[in-house]
């Protein structure tokens, strides 16, 4: 564990229970040891890969409400997926003196720079949504992004015009991001078997480069020149490469009979779900996420105990992590999910369908 963060391991029955609390060497052997905070207003420093897809403007409002409710203030920096810029960013929040750090990283691998600089201010890092790689985060707090590919998997599966059959393309994230190779892996656990029975063919995989939808569109524009338009469903990681991949299928004019899959339930691919050009989205409740990360930002600035119960291997540690459930969205159930949960209003999701 850092020398900057310690950290206090309970044991439990089924889980790990992890206290944070700052200071030099291991952290106090009980919650009651844990200092006192001297922090009067927390300022918590929010460095963001980029705010140009709606889900992530969503996740920098939630936080700022949540933050104001609670009596923080969030300094927000946006780095447009530019990896230089995102480490001068968090150069830039530690200088303003942030009492504790929340990353969403843009290339998982080159932010541990920005752990280590953290560290070395003494500030404790939160990896929000996706994982730091091999550096000592503090606290990771994010959805389960394996069960996410899972669930695209199976949905595609069992939707096949004949089920656990077909041919397929496979749409992966950007390459530098630790989330798409965790949807990926998810995916595959539930691909493998018919993979490898010949049950269902992949006939064109790629990444799509920093999760673009005009990336996602030259893979199945590159899959329906080589292989035809015989392609039964295409496994889009996220909804933004599923608008790319519906784009190419428009031009062919085979939008809304081949299945689609996607993630994060943004406005516009809940209007083509409704609409039929997409199939189904995940639904990953970012209101609870977002909350999550602002109250356990503000108790790790305050030096209390946090508790988690999952940990999380980033290549090099075992992270303490705080992962929420996700749901698979579709027309039969959009109004019991993202509706219900007002994260979308219905006459959004269907007065704009289409």
């Amino acid at each position: 564990m850092n020398a900057r963060v310690g950290l206090m391991v309970l044991s439990l029955a089924l889980s790990v229970a992890i206290g944070l609390a700052l200071g030099h060497g291991r952290g106090p052997s009980n919650a009651a040891e844990a200092a006192p905070s001297s922090v009067d207003r927390v300022i918590i420093g929010l460095s963001m890969d980029t705010l140009k897809e709606a889900r992530w403007q969503r996740d920098r409002d939630r936080m700022l409400s949540r933050a104001a409710s609670l009596g923080a203030d969030v300094l927000v920096q946006s780095a447009n997926s530019d990896d230089a810029r995102q480490i001068a960013d968090v150069q830039a929040l530690l200088t303003r003196r942030v009492n504790v750090l929340i990353v969403v990283p843009h290339d998982g691998t080159a932010m541990s720079k920005a752990v280590t600089m953290a560290h070395e201010s003494g500030v404790p890092v939160i990896a929000y949504d996706r994982m730091i790689r091999d550096a000592d985060v503090d606290l990771y707090v994010s959805f389960d992004n394996v069960r996410v590919g899972e669930l695209q998997a199976e949905y595609l599966v069992s939707h096949l015009p004949t089920p656990g059959k077909g041919r397929i393309v496979r749409i992966y994230g950007s390459k530098g991001d630790n989330n798409a190779h965790l949807f990926k892996h998810g995916q595959d656990n539930v691909l493998r078997p018919y993979i490898e029975r010949h049950d269902i063919e992949v006939v064109q995989e790629d990444w799509a480069e920093d999760w673009k939808p005009e990336s996602a569109k030259k893979i199945v524009n590159a899959a329906i020149s080589q292989h035809g338009t015989a392609i039964d469903a295409i496994l889009a990681s996220n909804d933004g490469t599923a608008g790319g991949a519906i784009q190419a299928l428009s031009e062919e004019g085979l939008a809304g009979k081949v299945i689609v899959t996607g993630q994060d339930a943004e406005l516009v691919a809940c209007q083509r779900i409704v609409a039929g050009t997409q199939a189904m989205t995940v639904y990953k409740p970012i209101e609870r996420l977002a909350d999550a990360a602002v109250d356990l930002a503000v108790r790790l600035a305050r030096r209390r105990v946090v508790v988690a119960h999952q940990t999380v291997n980033n290549g090099a540690f075992e992270v303490p992590s705080v992962l929420e459930d996700v749901i698979v969205a579709t027309r039969d159930n959009m109004m019991d999910t993202v509706v219900r949960d007002g994260f979308l209003l219905q006459q959004d999701v269907y007065g704009g369908a289409r």
